[in-house]
């Protein structure tokens, strides 16, 4: 009797996606900011557009972070993207800001999108694992969005201070040219009409992938257009108006990478024995008291404006959270609380760049050094991002109870269809 035939082996079901915690990529992001830190003086001074940068980021998965779970999505939370944000810049600011851009943008479609097109756009983001550039903020002259006889085309020349050098997918602001209302569009920079420019000019940020773009009559489809960004006098619900701390969030943690950055490298410098020149021998030692009053101001400044982050960061969770059922009240907490720490995070870059060029003393002008960079890049995005109108904002919400403007109800007319 012949023995029983084996029967054939079923394949393997395919494996379940592995969603990693925050634990593993805040190591990915350490692991993929030493990389950047090998060269980034180098890469810095070059000032080529960040296409070796972004392809780095892409295979240590960073570009999909916040995408869902899956074959092409990771799955994380916005704490852990703020945080590997945060971990990136000390390292390399201007990759930083790249990142933080990226996030903000490519999770757009979520805060102005309905839900099956903002579905079809997240989808479409990870498959393809695109790098998100542009950016919402007013500018005039400002794009705009035209009826054609061929459909909707967008028309105009704008700047950017991120990533539309590398970008797969730009997201701007466009007005309806019939009634002026703003709309956030995406584009593909492939589509026939558009010219990107990089802004060699600037003297931080060099690798951020800024620049300029023309919009020469690009057709726009259905699903580039996703929402209003405002309505009424540039008034959003609160829902939608969240996007705003949410991506102000981002610049905290930059700044704060920034100031930890140089912070660091100076304190690698200071325990290396170097000195800077003085007539007082023991100037610049570690021992030396006025060294160490700097530092220790220095570290509280940074340790506060972290602090004051927290909060923030604990704020913005709590809106996200409630969803549509935000209240203004509630959205006018996040943005003064994001609004404070933005403040807070600017004046510790800010302070912590220029004043560790003094403990380093005449040696931190070398270009070979590049302790430079720190001051150039957290100078370059307080001038994207001052923070003088946060503080009237603050002052006005403290002492008069005032909402900020992207408080009130909006308007009820739809997106350019």
């Amino acid at each position: 009797m012949c023995p029983a035939a084996a029967a054939p082996a079923r394949p393997a079901p395919p494996a379940e996606p592995v969603a990693h915690g925050r634990a593993h990529w805040l190591r990915v992001a350490r692991e993929a900011a030493d990389d950047l830190a090998t060269d980034t003086v180098v890469r810095e001074q070059a000032g080529k557009a960040p296409v070796d940068e972004v392809s780095r980021l892409r295979e240590a998965g960073l570009l999909t972070l916040l995408t869902p779970a899956g074959p092409n999505g990771a799955g994380a939370d916005w704490d852990t993207a703020y945080a590997v944000v945060r971990e990136i810049s000390t390292a390399d600011g201007a990759i930083g800001q790249l990142l933080g851009s990226h996030y903000f943008l490519s999770w757009s479609a979520r805060f102005f999108a309905d839900p099956g097109t903002a579905l079809r756009t997240v989808e479409r983001s990870a498959a393809g694992q695109w790098c998100w550039g542009g950016g919402f903020a007013p500018q005039d002259p400002p794009l705009t969005l035209s009826r054609t006889s061929r459909g909707p085309v967008l028309g105009g020349r704008q700047s950017y201070p991120a990533g539309v050098l590398v970008a797969d997918r730009l997201a701007v602001r466009a007005v309806r040219e019939d009634t002026g209302e703003p709309l956030a569009v995406v584009v593909d920079p492939a589509r026939r009409g558009v010219v990107v420019d990089a802004a060699g000019d600037t003297f931080g940020l060099r690798l951020a992938g800024g620049g300029s773009v023309e919009f020469d009559d690009v057709p726009v489809d259905a699903d580039d257009v996703l929402g209003s960004l405002s309505a009424d006098d540039d008034h959003l619900v609160p829902r939608a108006a969240l996007a705003a701390p949410v991506g102000r969030l981002f610049s905290v943690q930059l700044l704060l990478g920034m100031a930890e950055g140089v912070l660091a490298e100076v304190r690698e410098y200071s325990r290396a024995g170097h000195r800077p020149w003085s007539p007082v021998p023991s100037a610049g030692a570690p021992d030396d008291p006025q060294t160490l009053t700097a530092y220790g101001e220095l570290t509280v400044l940074a340790r506060s404006a972290s602090a004051l982050c927290d909060q923030a960061l604990d704020a913005v969770r709590r809106g996200l959270e409630r969803g549509e059922d935000l209240t203004y009240d509630e959205y006018a907490d996040v943005s003064a609380l994001v609004s404070m720490a933005e403040t807070a995070a600017s004046r510790a870059a800010q302070e912590s760049a220029t004043r560790a060029l003094d403990i380093v003393g005449p040696r931190s002008a070398s270009a070979r050094l590049g302790f430079d960079r720190f001051w150039r890049n957290a100078r370059t995005h307080t001038l994207y991002e001052p923070v003088a109108h946060r503080l009237r904002d603050v002052g006005d919400y403290f002492l008069n109870g005032a909402h900020p403007r992207s408080c009130c109800p909006p308007d009820p007319s739809g997106p350019f269809s």
